[in-house]
């Protein structure tokens, strides 16, 4: 005969909001707190590399060939590349930029694909059909021929000048913009699903007979509740966009030189593998272990949101 005991409700200390259980959840994971120290100490050396720069006097866009391939040594900590550059301080500024479009194009992502989602999920019916269909067009496409497809747009051809089209900033844009268009489908699924459950629930309903419109009950009542699948979700985006950005940059379509980004490092370092494998070694690793790191944070914030684990505590 067997014995059925009753699990003990959980109940919430007096004076614990929420989200310090979230973050005492969130530390008791060690992975993901070693890679959150490790992307907050990168994003500070990152931020840290035009004063590095200055204070050093070394410049990480100017070449001087009697310093080509030079050791690690105190001037230069990681040496220097095929042209004399220092190769941390590019790997810095390159961290700058590859960390900027994978947080930029997260956003726009996370707009577009929310904005798709939530309007599908809502008001349904054959806006729904539509905007899915659409959906499943954008994932059935091949996602790196496509982006290389996108990259390779000349942006004078449809009215800029030459100087407009190529300065840094119009090649950083582009990039976010592109990456944002093909990257949203995930978001936008989710956003999607998570609507539909919410919008039929008793309170939503009685916000709508009481006279709340759409607009009123998407932005107080649905966003709110689906607010932690979608933070997990970007928060998985941005590593995903960061490789994104790395290999179009490696194919030569993402940002140009002299602009250094991990990706373009790759490339200038793929001829030089077997005189100078390090140049090729410092960017691989640091895109390896940034994209890693920030997997390990979304799925220490997945489980810190989950609500099934205030139970287990």
């Amino acid at each position: 005969m067997s014995i059925v005991t009753a699990e003990k409700p959980f109940t919430r200390p007096r004076g614990t909001s929420i989200w310090s259980m979230r973050w005492r959840r969130f530390r008791r994971n060690p992975i993901a707190m070693i890679s959150l120290g490790f992307l907050l100490l990168l994003a500070l050396a990152c931020a840290m590399a035009g004063p590095i720069e200055g204070a050093t006097g070394v410049s990480h866009k100017s070449a001087n060939l009697y310093i080509r391939f030079q050791e690690p040594s105190f001037q230069h900590w990681l040496g220097t590349d095929d042209l004399g550059r220092d190769v941390l301080l590019r790997l810095l500024f390159g961290g700058r930029v590859s960390i900027a479009v994978g947080l930029l194009a997260t956003f726009v992502t996370a707009v577009i694909g929310i904005t798709i989602g939530v309007i599908a999920g809502y008001v349904g019916g054959k806006l729904d059909s539509l905007l899915m269909r659409m959906t499943d067009c954008i994932i059935a496409l091949p996602l790196i021929p496509l982006l290389i497809v996108l990259g390779a747009v000349d942006l004078s051809k449809i009215g800029l000048s030459r100087e407009a089209a190529t300065s840094p900033t119009a090649v950083f844009l582009r990039i976010v913009i592109i990456i944002a268009l093909v990257d949203w489908t995930t978001i936008a699924r989710i956003a999607r699903a998570g609507t539909m459950s919410v919008r039929n629930v008793d309170y939503v309903r009685a916000a709508t007979v009481s006279g709340a419109g759409g607009r009123y009950n998407v932005f107080v009542h649905i966003l709110p509740n689906i607010a932690t699948p979608l933070i997990v979700a970007m928060t998985l985006s941005v590593g995903r966009i960061i490789l994104f950005e790395s290999t179009l940059s490696f194919l030569g379509f993402g940002i140009v030189p002299p602009t250094p980004t991990w990706g373009n490092m790759l490339t200038n370092a793929q001829e030089l593998i077997l005189s100078a494998p390090l140049l090729a070694v410092y960017p691989g690793v640091l895109i390896f272990t940034t994209v890693m790191a920030v997997n390990f944070v979304g799925d220490g914030i997945r489980s810190a949101l989950d609500p099934r684990e205030d139970g287990r505590h």
